[in-house]
């Protein structure tokens, strides 16, 4: 791409911006740097922030230097939801959820270098602001038809509990995280969800106002399904980037369960592919649906970015294990029981004859049936054939984890759990 924000554009990573022409000039001028902000709302990141990561990730390999802005004092207030006045969270969550959030963006960009990116922390200048200074340096820039005038604000102000002047309060908050990093830092843009142009232009207005200097914003689209409907839920919830409250096999799973409809452009926006490749995986994948090529291309790259390319090995051998392609006997024992989680199970032992641990898991009814299918050779255990009608469950079968595998025909799948 001849220019970086050519390549946003055509990977439909950005929604709104302010002047596009006046930061195209002053990213052809030399590098900038940017900021994005991350509130501690929750302990972990989602796929929802992936794409303003990702975004951070494409302006960092063009040669700009990101600013990673942790929100530890907007996180104790909280951006207004359309739905009710949020519950504030004690002092104590937010700091550890700041930390743990700092942890985890320091994985995706690069901390070394000439555009080495840094982590901030809004609670650092926001602590220090006394009510008269918020009043006098900050409140005197902003109007209060502007403020009201917000779309969540105006949604809360309809409805019977309207908004805590706390909630109101936010968008100076956020605008003033702005000032200060151009101040600190000569930070030039700021980006972020599309769900947060209003509060991003009024840092550009509050940086106008208070140094009369141009600042800019580009924002990320929220992400949707070729249907139109909202992108990114599983059974369990949100699409956690914490591998302890999603772990790296689910969240292959997620990518790679991907609709045909949805992948080219999933590859575009979630994954560094260059454009002219991931035009040739689409083009494959439509010729060969079946093989699933451009999902397993997304599920590997995305998970290899959030995880780590060992994670992302471990995942793809569980998946081949359940589906006989590799010895389950190798893979640890963690891995092994995130990818069976889903699965029918019933309790295992050592000794239990082979018929009762198929009964317990349903997959036959009663003894007799579970004989006739392993003499016609359709049951296995841990991926071997199942030869003798008394056969029992042996120590050297219980792989990592106090797992056995047991197929009955070619797709039904279940697991024996070592009981204790």
């Amino acid at each position: 791409m001849s220019h970086i924000l050519d390549e946003l554009q055509q990977r439909g990573l950005i929604a709104q911006h302010t002047d596009l022409a006046q930061l195209r000039a002053a990213l052809d001028e030399g590098p900038i740097t940017y900021y994005c902000g991350f509130d501690p709302t929750g302990p972990s990141l989602h796929h929802g922030h992936l794409v303003a990561v990702i975004l951070m990730r494409h302006l960092q390999n063009a040669g700009h230097r990101p600013l990673v802005l942790v929100g530890g004092a907007t996180g104790l207030i909280g951006d207004p939801r359309a739905s009710g006045e949020r519950t504030l969270n004690p002092a104590e969550q937010v700091e550890e959820w700041a930390g743990r959030l700092a942890s985890q963006l320091s994985g995706f960009l690069h901390f070394e270098g000439n555009n080495a990116a840094t982590i901030v922390n809004n609670y650092d200048w926001t602590s220090q602001l006394s009510a008269i200074d918020f009043l006098r340096e900050l409140g005197k820039h902003f109007r209060l038809g502007t403020m009201l005038a917000k779309d969540t604000v105006a949604r809360r102000l309809e409805s019977e509990e309207g908004i805590s002047y706390t909630e109101f309060s936010y968008q100076i908050l956020q605008a003033n995280d702005f000032l200060e990093l151009y101040r600190r830092y000569g930070c030039i843009l700021q980006t972020g969800g599309n769900d947060q142009w209003g509060n991003l232009v009024g840092g550009v207005d509050l940086v106008h106002k208070a140094e009369g200097m141009s600042v800019h914003v580009l924002t990320t689209p929220i992400i949707t399904k070729a249907d139109g409907t909202k992108f990114g839920k599983t059974e369990g919830g949100a699409i956690w980037l914490d591998p302890n409250m999603l772990s790296p096999y689910a969240f292959y799973q997620f990518w790679l369960n991907t609709a045909d409809d949805d992948v080219e452009r999933l590859l575009k926006v979630f994954t560094f592919i260059d454009l002219e490749e991931i035009a040739s995986i689409t083009a494959e994948s439509t010729e060969k649906p079946h093989l699933r090529l451009g999902q397993r291309r997304l599920a590997d790259e995305v998970t290899t970015f959030v995880h780590g390319a060992e994670a992302t090995a471990r995942v793809k051998e569980a998946s081949a294990a359940l589906f006989g392609t590799v010895d389950p006997g190798n893979l640890d024992g963690a891995t092994l029981q995130d990818a069976v989680a889903e699965l029918p199970s019933a309790s295992a032992h050592a000794g239990m004859p082979v018929v009762d641990l198929v009964e317990a898991l349903g997959l036959e009814k009663g003894k007799g049936a579970t004989r006739r299918t392993i003499t016609a050779g359709g049951l296995s255990i841990n991926g071997v054939k199942v030869t003798d009608v008394d056969a029992t469950i042996e120590e050297r079968q219980i792989l990592p984890g106090g797992i056995v595998l047991v197929r009955k025909g070619k797709k039904t799948l279940a697991v024996g759990r070592l009981s204790g």
